[in-house]
């Protein structure tokens, strides 16, 4: 049987940048060490060891990151999870009243509920037919001190002028900057702050 151990090859010192910084490997027969440059700071040496391991056949290759090393290549955040007791409710809120689209692509009937996915920017949010385990009642007025799901848009006045046409409540951010809190149907609190371009 082969050995489970993979030879990393001796490489010339390279050096990949990131957005955060420069991740430098430096690598030597049988043992890879790697450290990193963020934000002007040298971070600590990492022993990085491969392994091979068969699963049914199939050959993963494993690796092992020193506990220092915190980047796992963070990306963005790809969708966020809102509980709702009616779908259509929903559906009626996020879509006819925010703008948001659905996702078509995402599976809806594959999952033990029903659902939809909504387009937010290039990130969605899961809307989720189940049962709330938080209480609908007693929960804070104003939506920022309460856990709320942030989207950034281009004009809050606009979605001012839109909520009061539909007359749904909302409350303005306390520290004066543009942004506006409502909560969906279901209570769950949401955030709009305006960005620039």
């Amino acid at each position: 049987m082969a050995s489970l151990l993979s030879t990393t090859p001796t490489a010339p010192l390279q050096h990949k940048v990131n957005r955060v910084g420069v991740i430098i490997p430096i690598n030597i027969p049988h043992k890879s060490f790697q450290t990193s440059v963020r934000n002007g700071r040298l971070h600590g040496l990492s022993l990085v060891t491969k392994a091979k391991m068969a699963v049914e056949g199939d050959v993963l290759e494993k690796e092992s990151v020193g506990a220092n090393d915190k980047d796992y290549g963070v990306v963005s955040v790809h969708h966020v999870g809102i509980l709702c007791e009616n779908l259509e409710r929903s559906l009626e809120f996020y879509q006819n009243i925010l703008g948001l689209e659905i996702n078509e692509a995402r599976p809806h009937d594959k999952l033990p509920y029903r659902g939809a996915w909504l387009w937010v920017g290039s990130e969605m949010i899961h809307l989720m037919e189940l049962p709330n385990p938080d209480p609908l009642t007693g929960r804070p007025e104003h939506g920022g001190r309460d856990r709320h799901t942030c989207i950034a848009i281009k004009d809050v006045s606009k979605l001012k002028a839109i909520l009061d046409k539909a007359g749904i409540p909302y409350t303005l951010s306390r520290s004066g900057r543009p942004a506006i809190f409502t909560r969906d149907p279901d209570t769950n609190a949401l955030e709009f702050t305006q960005v620039d371009d």
